[in-house]
Formats: structure tokens, sequence, C-alpha cells
């Protein structure tokens, strides 16, 4: 399988450029797992991908940063909850740089709102002054996709899915 020097790929189905693909297009949160002094934590955090690493932003003092700076092995997974499934999952480790962080925090902004001029990119932007950027390397990645044995559910055909029964519904409640 196809590696980089920061990206090693330990199984599935995607080489290297359909990871990368997919890590750039996918405008959905990552699950980030952090370990505490007895359990781990998963949190979902916006990212970006970019120069071999995945990038994040918290707050300075947040959990997600005290547990990355006590122990910087981490594990994530980018997969949307819909079908067909299809992700990356993980492992890598994290660093943490304020530095880098309003200009990350803008490109965040910039990929997950559809304005950048909201009252939620507005508030994150009054906070910057105590974010961190996360960087998160030496990653070891799966990849799965089921799209080929896993279609989206349709809106008609009358087959039992559960779109048609969301349809049927709506049906019957328009004649009443």
């Amino acid at each position: 399988m196809e590696q980089s020097p920061a990206v090693e790929i330990r199984s599935g189905t995607w080489g290297l450029p359909d990871i990368e693909g997919f890590l750039h297009s996918a405008g959905i949160p990552m699950r980030l797992a952090t370990q505490g002094s007895e359990w781990p934590l998963v949190q979902s955090l916006w990212f970006l991908f970019d120069d071999s690493a995945l990038w994040c932003c918290t707050q300075t003092d947040s959990i997600v940063a005290t547990r990355l700076r006590k122990e910087p092995r981490c594990a994530f997974e980018i997969a949307g909850d819909d079908p067909p499934y299809r992700g990356v999952r993980g492992r890598g480790i994290a660093s943490l740089d304020p530095g880098p962080a309003p200009d990350l925090l803008e490109r965040l902004i910039g990929r997950y709102l559809a304005t950048g001029e909201s009252p939620l990119a507005s508030w994150l932007r009054s906070r910057v002054s105590d974010e961190v950027a996360i960087r998160i390397g030496s990653l070891t990645v799966s990849s799965w996709d089921y799209s080929s044995r896993m279609e989206r559910p349709e809106r008609s055909g009358g087959d039992g899915l559960v779109a048609d029964v969301v349809d049927d519904t709506r049906k019957r409640n328009r004649r009443k």
C-alpha cells in the first residue's frame, strides 16, 4: 500500500490519494479519543487535514488539551452517520501550539460554517486569544467504504425502505 513519510496505512480499501481526498472533503467533525487518568474520552472537533496531519483548535484549558498534554497518543475516527458507511480511523501523536491557532480557527470557520459572519463565528473569534492548535501527526490509518454494497435509500419504489415509510406518513398527514 502507498505510504507517505507521515501517514502509514494499516488496512482498508483506500490508497493514500483516496484517504487524503476524503479527509480534505469531509465536512463532518472528527471524533477524537484521548486518555484520562482512568478512562478514555471521545470528543468531536472540527478538523482540517494539511501537511500529512490532522489539525484542530480548542481552548487552552479544555479537557482535550489537558489530556493531550499529559498523554499525546490519541485515536480518531472521521465517518458520517448515514449510509453508505465510509471513513478513516486511526491513531497519532498530538502536539499543542497556540501560535497557529488564530489562522487555523479562521480556516475551520470557513470549512464548517456557511458564513463567516454568523453569531457562532463571532463567538469563536472572541475567544481566539485562549485557543491552541492541536496537530495530530505520525498517523496510522485504516479506511472503509461500503458504498458498493450499501446504497442510500431511495425516496420511491415501494420496497419497504425507511424513506418510503417517511414519504407515506407525510402523504397521510397531508390528507388529514
